[in-house]
Parts: structure tokens; C-alpha cells; sequence
């Protein structure tokens, strides 16, 4: 695997965020609002494509944590959310774009 996308250390803090170190010695720690923004299924990108957000939604519960949350294969993690949100699996590859690039809402793949 690429050292930029292969995390070797994935922490998950349920009520914090997600915490990556990559093969390259790189950190990305992400909080949980911004993992949850930036949310990859299909549903949430049609939300965001429409210009809403994906959280908070109407009966979303505050605050927002995450309740599970594994390895999908050697690519990506898949989260849990307490609003019982869990379709989107997050690839390793987006969220190191996203600690690279700075942002987190954008283009998921």
C-alpha cells in the first residue's frame, strides 16, 4: 500500500473524533462534527449536493457521538453514529485528503 493512505494507528474517541497516524509518520485527527459532515453515502452527498447539512437533522440527537465503529476491509472505517446513522464507509485515502487539504466537506473518492 501507498505510506500516505495506509494508516497504521486508527483511534476512535467516541465522544472526541477519529485519530489516524499513516505508514508516513502523518497525523490527521478529525473531530466529530467534521467526520460526520463529511459523510460518505450516498445519501448525505445527495444532501450536501442540495446544499443542506447532514447533521444536525430535525431529530438528530444532541450531542452527537458515535456509537461503533470498524475496519471495512484495508480501506476505509465504518462508523456508527448515535443518531443511527451507519451507511457511509470512510476510505482512509479521503481523510487524508482531507488533513492535506484542509477541508472536509468536500468530494468523497
Amino acid at each position: 500500500m501507498d505510506p500516505r493512505i495506509d494508516p497504521i494507528d486508527v483511534t476512535v474517541k467516541r465522544d472526541e473524533g477519529v485519530t489516524l497516524v499513516f505508514a508516513d509518520d502523518h497525523v490527521a485527527s478529525f473531530n466529530l462534527v467534521e467526520v460526520r459532515l463529511g459523510c460518505p453515502c450516498a445519501d448525505c452527498r445527495d444532501l450536501r449536493q442540495r446544499g443542506q447539512d447532514t447533521w444536525p437533522r430535525p431529530s438528530s440527537p444532541l450531542p452527537l457521538s458515535i456509537v461503533d465503529a470498524s475496519y471495512h476491509g484495508a480501506w476505509g472505517l465504518s462508523i456508527q453514529w448515535n443518531d443511527g446513522h451507519s451507511a457511509g464507509i470512510y476510505p482512509f485515502e479521503t481523510f487524508r485528503r482531507w488533513s492535506d487539504e484542509g477541508y472536509v466537506h468536500g468530494p468523497i473518492g
